[in-house]
């Protein structure tokens, strides 16, 4: 009897530990070589045979206590002894010993003791699923869970909080619904234990009404039901909800967690409201979960997003620094705003306290890496995931991939990509951007059209940055395949992907594409006009350019800087002085837009380009500013064109104190020098560039033809249809001349006689383009180059003569704007 007060008493005794009492030394001395599982149960062996009555509660208190001491070791020979001895366990004790092996994860152990019960109830059945989806085996648990209710087994509020949280894992909440109404059959709709699943149910799926009707169904609400609505609101966008809820749940008498705490943090970031958030921060002080790592993280967001980044600093140290997700988020925090030697010593800071990092800490950290360019802080890192094993996993990988990128190494981005058995759109997009700034534009493309044939879902980064590699080397008809890529998808009507669209047939050389996809789009916003405006300017159509921007103004659409940067080149590329400046001053006027050094270089440049060079210096004299090389340069390009060298000198003294190895600058003032026959003059300058080593860099055109791009440059004959390429420009020679054409040999700057001239200007790169394109396109197609270097006057005279003669439209982008020649005359004006 003694015995039996012992076992049921308060304090919590190893199982048969108060058998032979009067243990000798030498058996003692023996325990330590054995386990204490095994031992005790050796001890227990003649108590458990003379007092059957309660060999199943001695087991199911030795069960117990394993589980408490997390000691499977000993649970195993526990079990052992009881198999040894005859398999005396009831159901109760079988529950609990079931409990055991999946509490520790040994779910191979519990099936095999689930199949080899005697008897098995609702209890046995929800701890094999509770094991099953603790490690993953979601079918198994629900095949079990069909098992459970096939065999008639009560269904009660475990059951249902159980499978209510499966489909949660399983992100199948929807599911939750046809659950939901057995529960309301069965009469445990107004339990607060099932109420709180559903609401958790209902909110990951967006069911906001239903998990109201739900909440307002539980008749004893306890603050897990009232944080459950809560978090709901909070989690679906319904922020004011949530408050008015607190308020009614502080009213009824209850006291916020840490939970609700959060929860309402979230839902003042919601509203953007830094003021709702610090009134929270002093309600968690009031409630003492100020401390708490869930509430600390939310009062980060909160005061990183709407208040200081010093703030959020002051929480973070106030908080305990041991959850790996508070280092995370104040790390992500600094590289997000760019302050990436922060994120760094915050990284390093983690690693000495020690925390662990985990994928989101390296994620954050390589992320700060990449803005900063730091490559060898970036294989530093890498080493350490590749060492912890995390290498291979996505949400590192693709920041991995990014870093390598941005720090302009591909290949060792491409290693990591071709290592990953999950890549994602996230894989893709970063390495197609990465090749696109880099200025790999085909490369960019080959992998947009390895992303298509792999069939991975295309996002607005994919067709936007696939477009942009398609502007990045002029292709026109690839820019179409992607165009009729999205027609075939629900971004059609993206306004981000319709934007990128404008721009790409913009700068490709067709502003009517552009603006069809301009008046097909639901609703244009700014970058929309911006995008149109700027490309009409490129393309030096200026009053298309200032129609458009005063029915921009007409439909109430406020301009902005880029706004003006596009209306300001239009009036400089067709001359428009008065507008310009009249622009020019209604920026700051009527808009309240503070001039960049965009504006100020289209306006030196309208001003020089105009012949008025003497009011351009004034005007650059007058900026609030330090002059850019940019403007410096606009004026220079002036002084060539009107050969002012007293003036043009000074641009280029301006230009080379700032960037003395400015090959552009050189070239100019070379040019300058030639066009005024002051050979001495140039001659010194090209000395000087060798001196420095600047090099001038070769004219070169490009064409496209079936998707690839033929290179040409002056005199090249390197192509594969050279022959055919001198004998069609032999042809057109003839053609033009009779048409008229009159070679203007002042163009090629060398001190020469005009023969070798007339011979030099007519192999420039842009009239081999030409020839090849006449000879491979189809009669009557039109005709598109692109030239990185200035069109030059006789080449520009010239192709309104072909264009004529061959009945073609042709477009040209040099380095400044597009020409659009069309039966002997060009979309400039003349004026370029």
């Amino acid at each position: 009897m003694i015995r039996f007060l012992r076992l049921r008493g308060p304090k919590f005794w190893p199982v048969f530990s108060f058998v032979q009492r009067n243990t000798s030394s030498a058996h003692l001395r023996r325990r330590s070589s054995l386990s204490s599982a095994a031992l005790y149960a050796v001890e227990g062996e003649d108590y458990i045979g003379r007092s059957p009555v309660f060999d199943s509660y001695a087991y199911a208190r030795a069960f117990q206590e394993c589980i408490a001491e997390v000691d499977h070791v000993r649970g195993r020979a526990v079990h052992c002894h009881s198999l040894k001895h005859g398999g005396c366990l009831d159901l109760f004790c079988l529950n609990i010993l079931l409990n055991m092996y999946a509490k520790f994860d040994i779910v191979d152990d519990a099936c095999l003791l689930f199949a080899e019960m005697p008897e098995r109830n609702m209890v046995s059945f929800v701890t094999l699923i509770q094991a099953y989806a603790k490690c993953g085996k979601l079918i198994e648990a629900v095949q079990l869970f069909h098992r459970l209710h096939r065999e008639g087994h009560q269904l009660n509020q475990f059951v249902f909080t159980t499978v209510l949280k499966l489909f949660v894992v399983m992100e199948l909440p929807e599911l939750g619904r046809h659950v939901h109404a057995c529960i309301c059959r069965l009469g445990h709709e107004s339990n607060a234990y099932v109420g709180a699943a559903l609401l958790d149910t209902y909110s990951l799926c967006g069911y906001v009404d239903e998990a109201r009707k739900v909440f307002d169904g539980i008749v004893e609400k306890d603050i897990v039901a009232w944080t459950g609505m809560i978090s709901c609101y909070a989690d679906n966008d319904c922020a004011e909800d949530a408050l008015q809820l607190f308020s009614r749940m502080t009213i009824s008498g209850l006291r916020p967690n840490n939970i609700t705490l959060t929860s309402l943090i979230k839902a003042s970031v919601s509203l953007s409201s830094l003021t709702l958030g610090k009134s929270i921060h002093g309600c968690s002080i009031k409630t003492c979960y100020e401390l708490d790592p869930y509430v600390g993280g939310s009062l980060l967001d909160v005061y990183a997003k709407y208040g200081d980044i010093k703030d959020a600093r002051a929480i973070f140290e106030a908080v305990p620094q041991i959850d790996v997700i508070l280092w995370s988020f104040m790390i992500a925090r600094y590289a997000q705003i760019d302050q990436n030697e922060e994120a760094l010593a915050i990284f390093m800071r983690m690693m000495r306290v020690p925390v662990e990092p985990n994928e989101y800490s390296f994620s954050s950290v390589l992320q700060a890496c990449a803005n900063s360019r730091g490559l060898d802080m970036g294989r530093q890192v890498h080493g350490r995931v590749v060492k912890i094993g995390l290498d291979t996993e996505i949400f590192v990988a693709n920041p991995l991939i990014n870093l390598y990128a941005k720090c302009g190494n591909m290949d060792a981005s491409m290693v990591i990509f071709s290592d990953l058995s999950n890549s994602n759109d996230v894989s893709w997009n970063t390495l197609i951007v990465g090749y696109m700034q880099l200025g790999f534009g085909e490369e960019a493309l080959k992998l947009f059209s390895q992303m298509h044939v792999a069939q991975v879902p295309k996002s607005q980064v994919t067709y936007s940055s696939a477009l942009q590699a398609c502007v990045s080397i002029a292709a026109i008809e690839q820019a179409r395949q992607v165009h009729s890529l999205i027609a075939k998808t629900t971004l059609s009507d993206d306004a981000v992907v319709s934007n990128s669209l404008i721009d790409t047939y913009a700068k490709c050389g067709s502003i009517k594409d552009a603006h069809k996809v301009f008046d097909v789009m639901k609703e244009c916003d700014l970058i929309s006009w911006n995008a149109l405006i700027c490309g009409y300017a490129l393309h030096g159509l200026g009053t298309n350019a200032l129609g458009l921007f005063k029915k921009m103004r007409d439909n109430k659409v406020e301009p902005n800087g880029v706004t003006f940067v596009g209306v300001l080149s239009a009036c400089s590329n067709v001359g428009l002085v008065d507008q310009g400046l009249s622009y020019f001053n209604s920026m700051a006027e009527d808009y309240g837009i503070v001039p960049s050094m965009e504006h100020y270089t289209c306006m030196a440049s309208l001003l020089g380009r105009s012949g008025r060079l003497n009011e351009a210096k004034e005007f650059i004299d007058r900026m609030t500013v330090k002059p850019s090389v940019m403007v410096w340069r606009a004026l220079l390009g002036g002084c060539l064109i009107h050969k002012n060298i007293e003036l043009g000198n000074l641009c280029a003294e301006r230009i080379l104190e700032m960037e003395p190895q400015d090959e552009t600058t050189y070239v100019l003032m070379s040019n300058l020098y030639a066009a005024g026959k002051s050979w001495d003059h140039v001659a010194l300058v090209r000395k000087s560039m060798r001196a420095k080593g600047v090099k001038k860099e070769p004219g070169r055109s490009w064409i496209e033809f079936h998707g690839e791009i033929h290179s040409f440059c002056m005199g090249d004959y390197s192509h594969p249809d050279t022959r055919a390429i001198n004998a069609m420009l032999e042809w057109l020679h003839i053609k033009v001349n009779r048409a008229g054409y009159v070679p203007d040999v002042n163009v090629v700057l060398h001190d020469i006689d005009d023969d070798k001239k007339e011979r030099i200007v007519w192999v420039h790169s842009e009239r081999l383009a030409l020839a090849f394109a006449v000879i491979r396109l189809p009669p009557g197609s039109p005709i598109c180059i692109i030239k990185n270097l200035r069109f030059c006057q006789d080449c520009h005279a010239a192709f309104k003569v072909i264009s004529k003669v061959i009945q073609r439209d042709i477009t040209v982008r040099d380095i400044n704007r597009f020409h659009h020649f069309e039966d002997g005359t060009c979309s400039c004006g003349d004026y370029w």
